[in-house]
């Protein structure tokens, strides 16, 4: 099992210079994270995930640490790879919980593994923060496993966003009403096709070609060359990352030409839009941010220069606001006791890179749920909740040549 613990115990004094009571002779709260390094969703979790825990940790513990009670204590995060596996998964929570002891766990990266490891971090009583996660029947569940918190809101707002938007698009003349529609045929995949073809169904679209594909499917150009054979006017793919890239760019290589062309996780990494360039303009993905709030800029450039790396235009802000979420509540209650920071979440509002949150329900129901890129940028079009600063979508302009 591949492990690996950075121990940030030993930063320079330099960076606790001005921290009033900073002191690393404090014991490090551990926080223990099993997600994907390897398998078919790492791609997600190394462009989400990982780079914003480093930056959180970092930032953490260059303001002298986490403060629990009267002591500022450093963050030390303990990692393991789940290989995008639930098996795998259970076990590293099993060890983190049993063996390193863990103080706090990140949740993993993705719907299926989190709703894999559900039963396993009740168990522990760990406050499990979905960031990277969504489901349909989530008041069942939460019922259930009332530790676990849901910032992506539930399945069915996401697939009522993509089809409003299409409606909108059809009602204002700019698109026809036949859809191609696929889905991975993971948790993720199914919680969405779930929600998703009734819902264009009762927006009276016609489904003129549906399927679905294993995930890790390397080869995806049958699905566009069947989807292309049916003459939509709208192609829906609810994909995760590595598809989401391969069904672009099969559609742009068989110049599949469609007014509205929509694919889900993986169409907001920074990477997505360096993949395909002005290739990319109009494209419609799941998710989407307000790219014009400072907030979100000054996070961004804080992003790239504590990582290396590039924010994504969805779930990056989320994943950040997860980890804001759990140290302000461990803050507030001024322990580390897990029952009483569950509490804490499900009751308390929490100022975070993505505005005020506050869980009803253990449910967040203010989320972007369609973006769209535009030289370079994704733009959120449709949100629920409270949520400002969405944009017009517009009809995605033909392929340009390769």
């Amino acid at each position: 099992m591949l492990r690996r613990s950075f121990n940030l115990l030993m930063l320079s004094a330099a960076l606790a210079v001005g921290t009033a009571g900073a002191s690393f002779g404090q014991e490090a709260v551990r926080i223990g994270v099993s997600a994907a390094k390897t398998g078919p969703v790492a791609g997600g979790a190394s462009g989400v995930l990982w780079p914003n825990i480093k930056l959180w940790a970092e930032k953490v513990n260059k303001a002298g640490g986490l403060k629990v009670g009267d002591e500022m204590r450093p963050v030390e995060i303990v990692e393991y790879d789940d290989k995008s596996s639930p098996e795998e998964a259970v076990k590293n929570i099993q060890r983190l919980a049993t063996e390193d002891k863990v103080d706090l766990l990140i949740p993993p990266y993705s719907t299926g593994l989190n709703l894999a490891t559900a039963p396993l971090i009740a168990k522990y009583g760990y406050p499990q923060i979905v960031s990277t996660g969504n489901a349909n029947d989530l008041e069942q569940f939460v019922e259930r496993w009332p530790n676990t918190f849901w910032l992506l809101g539930q399945a069915q707002g996401l697939a009522n966003g993509i089809v409003g938007t299409l409606k909108d698009l059809r009602d204002a003349g700019k698109i026809g009403n036949k859809v191609a529609l696929v889905n991975v045929s993971d948790a993720f995949g199914l919680e969405m096709i779930k929600t998703g073809k009734p819902a264009l169904q009762e927006a009276g679209f016609e489904i003129v070609y549906e399927t679905s594909y294993p995930l890790g499917n390397q080869d995806l150009a049958p699905v566009i060359a069947s989807a292309k054979a049916a003459n939509p006017d709208a192609f829906v793919a609810y994909s995760y990352p590595p598809d989401s890239f391969a069904l672009t760019e099969q559609a742009q290589l068989q110049k599949f030409d469609v007014n509205a062309f929509y694919v889900s996780v993986g169409g907001n990494l920074d990477g997505f839009g360096k993949r395909f360039g002005p290739a990319a303009n109009g494209i419609l993905i799941m998710g989407g941010v307000n790219a014009a709030d400072p907030v979100f800029q000054a996070y961004r450039k804080e992003h790239f220069d504590a990582t290396g790396q590039e924010a994504d235009w969805w779930a990056s802000p989320v994943a950040y606001a997860s980890l804001e979420i759990l140290q302000q509540a461990v803050e507030r209650v001024g322990s580390l006791d897990k029952e009483v920071i569950n509490k804490e979440i499900q009751t308390g509002t929490f100022k975070t890179v993505l505005g005020d949150i506050h869980f009803e329900d253990n449910i967040n129901h203010n989320n972007w749920t369609v973006g769209q890129w535009d030289n370079g940028v994704v733009n959120g079009v449709r949100a629920t909740g409270t949520l400002q600063g969405a944009v017009e979508p517009v009809v995605k302009p033909a392929w340009p040549a390769n």
